[in-house]
């Protein structure tokens, strides 16, 4: 596919800026930062006030039974499916103003800069604010069709039901399923983030064009040796758990640090007895493996259990591995990365090609259609802080390369022919 030159249509980078701002002031906290967790009032307040951003921009607006918010304008095709962006505006409890926001004000400004020009394109264009992301992902869930049945695994932080929760949005749990979206009812989405890593700023690159969501794999080590007293066993007779789970740390690190996209990492330990006078004969610890591959997945997971049974039998402990999460990798579709690529070039934007190692909505609407993401520099590499920062300029860059994205990808989906040949590809 060529893709005609970026046209003139620019974004209102200060209108985006103001509507950033003004959206922080729901949930702001004294550090600066905001907490607007899901289904919080606080969360509900920002849903009125991005609707009524929608439907001043020109878009209907509906809630579909997961609690999605979903912004629709119209294109010019009645019948052909929607090109669909958007992320969340959820946080964690003390988040900065650009996680998922941003993603979401930039989809509507972009909608608003085409109905200011009286512009449509053929396929209608969607917002999506997806409910809970930070969470249970609930709302992506939901349209990828890949809800687990049980409303207790989605219960909110507070300990509120699904059930409430999403009522008071206007979803239903009884009927969440019909918010399942099909392969033929989307014809392609792309997600803009702020990166939330230091690669972007540490390359000098104003765009990054998301290669793929990486696999995620998460563990639960358990280290067994024989707690005893510090002062009295001799160091040649002890099985010291923590002694052993060092060494697993280190073996980790080690794999992690091949050459290679994969992240190796262990975030979480807890000792016991854990008192200063004694060995510690349990350990517990967590492994987070990421990777673009589930093959590499699988590579490092066998390098990794060589080396714990290695370590087991030097250290006379006993060492088991439970799995506590299987994400599979996103690959991002290849033509959707050549539009951002060339949407770039047009527009004189640096970039480079580089995985998101942090999962998004976009990961599992990746199971429903062709998926793209574009990612925009986060100072200093800081988010999910009160001190996440993205420049205006370079808020404005990445709303400008959606918009133009959206409008090259109008163009290659034309043909129903071209969105089922390249899907998923």
């Amino acid at each position: 596919m060529v893709y005609q030159v970026a046209s003139t249509l620019a974004v209102n980078g200060d209108r985006l800026t103001a509507m950033i701002r003004q959206l922080a002031q729901l949930g702001k906290l004294p550090n600066g930062g905001v907490q607007r967790l899901a289904f919080s009032p606080d969360d509900c307040h920002a849903r009125s006030l991005v609707r009524r951003w929608m439907v001043e921009a020109g878009m209907t607006v509906t809630i579909d039974e997961a609690g999605n918010m979903i912004g629709r304008y119209a294109g010019r095709s009645q019948d052909a499916p929607p090109l669909v962006t958007g992320s969340h505006i959820d946080t964690v409890p003390n988040a900065g103003h650009y996680d998922g926001t941003y993603g979401v004000l930039a989809g509507i400004e972009a909608v608003k800069t085409l109905s200011e020009q009286g512009r449509r394109l053929d396929h209608p264009l969607e917002v999506i604010v997806f409910a809970d992301e930070e969470r249970t992902m609930v709302g992506c869930k939901a349209i990828a069709g890949r809800l687990l049945p049980d409303p207790e695994l989605y219960r909110s932080r507070d300990g509120d039901s699904i059930q409430d929760c999403l009522e008071r949005v206007g979803g239903d749990w009884d009927i969440i399923a019909h918010a399942r979206r099909t392969p033929e009812s989307i014809a392609a989405f792309v997600e803009l983030h702020v990166e939330q890593g230091p690669v972007l700023a540490a390359e000098q690159k104003q765009i990054g064009v998301v290669t793929g969501i990486v696999g995620q794999r998460r563990y639960w080590i358990t280290v067994e040796g024989q707690s005893s007293h510090a002062g009295t066993t001799p160091m040649p007779m002890r099985q010291d758990a923590l002694v052993a789970a060092s060494q697993i740390v280190l073996a980790i690190n080690q794999v992690g640090n091949q050459p290679g996209d994969q992240v190796a990492t262990v975030g979480r330990m807890d000792l016991h007895p854990n008192v200063p006078n004694s060995i510690p004969g349990r350990v517990e610890m967590s492994l987070d493996l990421r990777d673009l591959s589930s093959d590499r997945l699988d590579q490092l997971l066998t390098e990794i259990q060589q080396a714990i049974d290695k370590i087991a039998a030097e250290t006379g402990t006993s060492i088991s591995l439970a799995q506590r999460l299987d994400n599979e990798p996103a690959p991002a579709n290849s033509h959707i990365q050549h539009a951002i690529a060339q949407v770039c070039e047009d527009l004189n934007l640096s970039y480079c090609h580089l995985p998101s190692r942090a999962s998004h909505d976009a990961q599992e609407i990746s199971r429903v259609t062709d998926m793209g993401m574009i990612f925009v520099p986060s100072a200093g590499g800081i988010s999910h802080s009160e001190s996440e920062y993205t420049s205006p300029e370079d808020c404005a860059n990445g709303a400008n390369v959606l918009l133009q994205t959206l409008i090259q990808l109008d163009q290659h989906y034309r043909s129903p022919k071209a969105t089922r040949a390249v899907a998923h590809s």
